[in-house]
Parts: structure tokens; sequence; C-alpha cells
């Protein structure tokens, strides 16, 4: 009799090719590449190689790319040299490129789903550490480094020690005004940035499948934040339904057959994990983060935390100086904390749904602080635009913007003054993450709306419509 087998053992084993030295040669479906891939690119020619299979690497400008004055040329010559790199490089290869000028370029976390290119069953890898984002449609997706890039792109395979496995449970219903973001923050902390270190973690449980796919890839996406491996979470209606007539979906007498296969990638009934977590939907509330670790999260009416009120003297240390960057004192509530400027966007938070949270909040409102709303594609963007959500922002005050990694990196202009304190819906709050000592608390969109209206760190149920999520 067969064991009970996992989702990722499922995924793990279709893919195996060999095994050596307690390590296992994967098969890699889709290899998406970005500007930063430039050193894996100069590896392979150095090497006499070319890409072993171009039609399955898709490289995509993101990290650099500019939020404005996009029809114009790029006037940093350092951003500029990165994109035209990768253009280079795709078309040395023959590789499919969606560049600034492409009516789908955008986050390459954000275009591989709507394209259809992220499919249940499928091992994704990129040289960026949210590729775990596509894990929500039931994908074993995980970020490489470059000398790992430069493995896939000679040889269309990847060495990997397995990881072990870690489900989360969420049961229950998500209350008014708490989002995807929200219940992934709860869980980071929970059990820390380290708590799920070398694992594929699976998330299920009744809270998880009323998420829709747009909270599910945030949940994915950020489970980075917690040290997994990789997020997942098992394909059903919901996924089948948001992927049918994608360009790059099965079609036709093809896609009947697909579902079918996909129907069978769930972890089986007595499947063991090696460690098990759960969580109550009840108790989640609209969350911030405090410190500078992704695990300084807590509710919006929570207060600063006492580092003296912790055991542990690496931890106390922490967050010492967490409360030191962040210029908080222990006591002090959350709601209220004024901020500077607000930041909409990233691969975990600026897809359709994302925006329109936001903007349901923002909706007759003015913004008392600046901020910039930045879509996760050019066809998010024109859906939005569509939907008038573009003429919410910008009549609230805020800046709208091309597609694009923006403020998340700062690595192509768009960053916040030194010391400024900022509301953001991005998936990191290190130090200096969206600038010289600029200040990072991470929330949900509707959240960073509400701290747009109020200039401070607020409740989103205070303002918006019961039901927002």
């Amino acid at each position: 009799m067969t064991r009970p087998r996992t989702l990722f053992r499922k995924i793990w084993d279709a893919h195996a090719v060999a095994e050596g030295e307690g390590r296992t040669l994967l098969a890699v479906d889709r290899h998406f590449v970005h500007e930063g891939s430039f050193h894996a690119f100069d590896a392979v020619q150095r090497r006499g190689l070319t890409v072993r299979r171009p039609d399955l690497t898709i490289a995509i400008a993101d990290h650099y790319v500019p939020t404005r004055d996009r029809g114009r040329p790029i006037a940093d010559a350092e951003i500029r040299t990165m994109v035209d790199l990768l253009a280079a490089n795709a078309a040395r290869e023959g590789i499919r490129l969606f560049g600034p000028d492409d009516p789908r370029q955008g986050i390459v976390h954000v275009v591989g789903p709507e394209l259809g290119l992220t499919l249940p069953g499928t091992v994704i890898v990129c040289g960026d550490s949210h590729t775990a984002t596509h894990g929500a449609f039931g994908a074993y997706a995980f970020g490489i480094g470059a000398s790992e890039v430069a493995h896939v792109l000679a040889t269309q395979t990847l060495w990997q020690a397995r990881p072990k496995t870690m489900r989360v449970t969420v049961d229950g219903a998500l209350g008014p005004g708490v989002a995807a973001k929200d219940l992934i923050l709860a869980l980071i902390g929970c059990i820390g940035t380290g708590g799920a270190t070398g694992h594929v973690v699976e998330y299920a449980g009744s809270a998880v499948r009323g998420l829709s796919m747009d909270g599910r890839m945030t949940v994915c996406n950020m489970s980075i934040e917690a040290g997994a491996r990789a997020g997942l979470i098992a394909p059903d209606d919901t996924t089948f339904a948001w992927l049918a007539g994608r360009p790059a979906a099965p079609q036709g007498d093809l896609w009947p057959q697909a579902v079918a296969a996909w129907q069978a990638l769930a972890s089986d009934p007595g499947a063991v994990f090696d460690r098990e977590v759960r969580l109550a939907a009840a108790g989640i509330a609209p969350t911030v983060t405090w410190g500078t670790s992704p695990e300084d999260a807590l509710p919006i009416d929570a207060v600063v935390p006492d580092p003296h009120a912790v055991a542990d003297p690496a931890r106390r240390t922490a967050m010492e100086r967490a409360l030191a960057y962040m210029d908080l004192r222990p006591g002090t509530p959350l709601a209220g904390i004024a901020v500077d400027r607000v930041f909409i966007g990233s691969c975990t938070n600026a897809r359709l749904g994302d925006l329109r949270a936001a903007a349901a909040v923002l909706e007759g409102r003015r913004a008392r602080v600046p901020g910039l709303v930045v879509p996760g594609s050019t066809t998010v963007k024109r859906q939005a635009e569509a939907e008038g959500l573009d003429r919410i922002f910008t009549e609230a005050g805020l800046d709208w913007r091309d597609s694009g990694c923006s403020m998340c990196v700062a690595m192509n202009g768009d960053v916040a003054a030194a010391g400024e304190r900022c509301a953001s819906s991005t998936n990191r709050n290190f130090p200096g993450r969206q600038g010289r000592s600029v200040r990072t608390h991470l929330m949900s969109p509707a959240m960073v709306a509400a701290a747009a209206v109020t200039g401070r760190l607020t409740d989103v149920r205070a303002l918006a419509p019961a039901g927002v999520a």
C-alpha cells in the first residue's frame, strides 16, 4: 500500500530526475529571470553554453524599471544599463521578454500568474525570494541564488535537498476589515521569522479556502518571511476559475484534462507533516509591524512592546535595536503613530483586489500625507483604470504610477526621504529597505489607505465599510 503523501511530496516526486549525496535533481517547469539575473547569464556565456530551454524561461523587467515617464528614455544610466542588459540577454538566447514597453509587463510574481504561466503541480524558480508567491496555485515555487540561476539556465534542472513540511491550518472566517496580509503577519508574529526555516508550508483550513487568489498569493508570498522554503495551497475550484482562459493555461479539450489532473493535487488523508500549527481566524485583527522584522507584528489595538518584559536576551537586544531605529517607546499605542508617507504596491499587495480594497477606504476622502500607488502589472493598471480606481487614488492626493517593484526595494529611484515613517503594503521592513533610515510599518492595502487619510496608523475598521478585505 502506498503511504499517504503531502501535496509537496507529490510535486517533488513527479519532478525528481536523479538522486545523489542526499540531494535530488529536480526538473524545472518555469524559470523567471529579471534585471538582477545578469550575473547568471554572464556565467553561462563564459562557459560557452546556451540556455537549455528558452521556451521555459521568461524574462520580466520589474525591479529597476521606472514607474513614471515610462514613454521616455530611462534617465538614470545605471538603471538603464540594467534594463538593457536583460533585453540583450533575452534577445541573444531567444527568451520571451516582457520589457518596460510591453503591455503585459509588471512584477514577475504578478505577471506569471495572470498570464497563466503559473500552473498547479509545477516547479517554478526565480532569482527572487518571493517566488513563493506562485505556491498559491499549488506549485512548488522558490527563490534561488545566482549560481543556481546559471545552473537552471544551462540545464533546466536544479539540485536540491528535500525540505521538511509544515501545515498551517487557519479555521473559521476572517472578520470585517481583516485581510490575507493580516493572516500572514499574525502567523509570522506567532512563530517568528525562523519558525518555518527548512520547511515547505502548506496552508489549509476554512479561512484559507475562503481567500481569493489575490489573498492566497499574499499569504504564500510572505511565507519566506517566516523562514520557509516555499508556501503551498492545494488548488481547488477557486484556482481553476481564476486560471480558466489565461493565455498560457491549457485551452480547448486540454482544459478539462488539466483540471482533472490538478484535482489530485492535495495532501492525502493521513499524510504526516513534520510540524503542525493552528490559528483561529476569529482571533486575527488588522495587524501592523512596529519594528524592523516582519515578526515584529501586533494587532493595531496593541501597544509597542517592552523589551524588558522578554526573557530571551537575544530577542530582548533585537527589540531594543528595533525600537531605537524606529524611534518608538514601549507602551505607545500603535494606533495613532504618525506617518510621513504611504506606499501601496509590491508583489505582495498590488493586484486588482488589493487596489479595490484600498480604494474602498480612500473613496471620497483626502490623504493627509503623500504616497504612491503602484499597480503590480500593466494589466492590473488597465483594469484599475477601467474601474475608475485611479481617479479615487489621485483625487485623494496619491500618485498613481506605472507598474514595477518601486518602493518595495527602492532600486528604481522610488524612495522615501531619510528618516521618514512609511505605512507600506510591502513584505519587508528591514532598516534601509525603502530608503536610508526610513522607518517602515507593514500592513494590508486597506490599512495603508486608512493611514493615508488620517496621517497615522489607524484601525481600518473605524473607516471602511464592513466587509472590506
